[in-house]
């Protein structure tokens, strides 16, 4: 019942914007508070994103169908994408930005983004209270489908605690169970758990811990309380040869709302490391 009752509470609430859209884009004398250029310039949703990336939609925001002659046109392309940009990032230089279109737009096979493709994912940072502190969680969301259908889940996590669970040290190796420890009935583990510091050093060595998993734990036992999401940003590697990043933007004027923040030219074998480190995984 309460599942019911969202849903019809959530059409409701779209069925109101759509009214209230209706309304700002209804004539003269309704709108002299909206600053049209901006409202149609703002990259309001993820979605959207997505369709001026691909020149799925025209400069009003109304969805084009394929046949079209502006559904994915390059010309039309490279303007959208042009204008995606964080222009305020002055490490995203005018000459990066145009090697960048050319290649997604001005190939001889174009570069589109799949919403429902690979090598993309979201990075939420959100507040969790631990133990009457407040502390950042860093939580990566994966898109996956399932039966008919598509959603989001939690394929890993970075919290400050979890990242040096174990480090060795220079005077690791000096820290071992004797071979014939078996013979005292293990009795000298107690040096092993006297400081937790080192622990790690008498654990097999090839292994990495499992964060998600001490995440659940946590969870679990009520260790962590959920609190507030603080930010999103999403990740791409779908182009080849490039990674960019993108963030939404409130801010005034016509360069604001989902827009591209970070772009990088990768070289031979970079997706992977910078994956990793995105990630928190080196």
């Amino acid at each position: 019942m309460r599942f019911i009752i969202s849903v019809i509470l959530f059409y409701s609430a779209i069925g109101m914007m759509a009214q209230g859209n209706d309304i700002l884009l209804s004539g003269p004398g309704q709108r002299s508070d909206i600053d049209e250029p901006n409202f149609f310039a703002e990259t309001k949703q993820v979605n959207q994103f997505f369709r001026r990336f691909n020149g799925e939609e025209n400069i009003k925001g109304v969805k084009l169908l394929p046949t079209d002659s502006l559904w994915h046109q390059a010309n039309h392309r490279q303007k959208f994408i042009n204008a995606l940009f964080d222009e305020n990032n002055q490490q995203i230089t005018a000459s990066l930005k145009k090697a960048f279109i050319h290649d997604v737009v001005s190939s001889n096979s174009p570069d589109f983004l799949n919403f429902h493709g690979e090598n993309w994912f979201g990075e939420s940072e959100v507040k969790f209270d631990r133990s009457g502190t407040e502390v950042p969680v860093i939580l990566f969301m994966k898109l996956v489908s399932e039966n008919l259908g598509s959603k989001w889940i939690i394929v890993d996590v970075a919290y400050n605690p979890y990242e040096n669970l174990y480090k060795p040290d220079a005077e690791s190796p000096s820290r071992f169970l004797h071979p014939l420890s078996h013979e005292l009935d293990f009795m000298n583990l107690d040096k092993v758990f006297q400081s937790n510091a080192h622990t790690g050093d008498y654990f097999y060595q090839g292994f990495s811990p499992d964060k998600l998993s001490i995440f659940l734990y946590e969870l679990n036992n009520n260790r962590l309380k959920f609190k507030y999401v603080s930010s999103v940003k999403f990740h791409f590697f779908q182009i080849e040869g490039w990674y960019f990043e993108i963030t939404e933007f409130n801010r005034p004027g016509m360069n604001r709302g989902w827009l591209i923040s970070t772009l990088i030219k990768l070289e031979e074998g970079n997706k992977e490391s910078l994956e990793s480190f995105i990630l928190h995984r080196d």
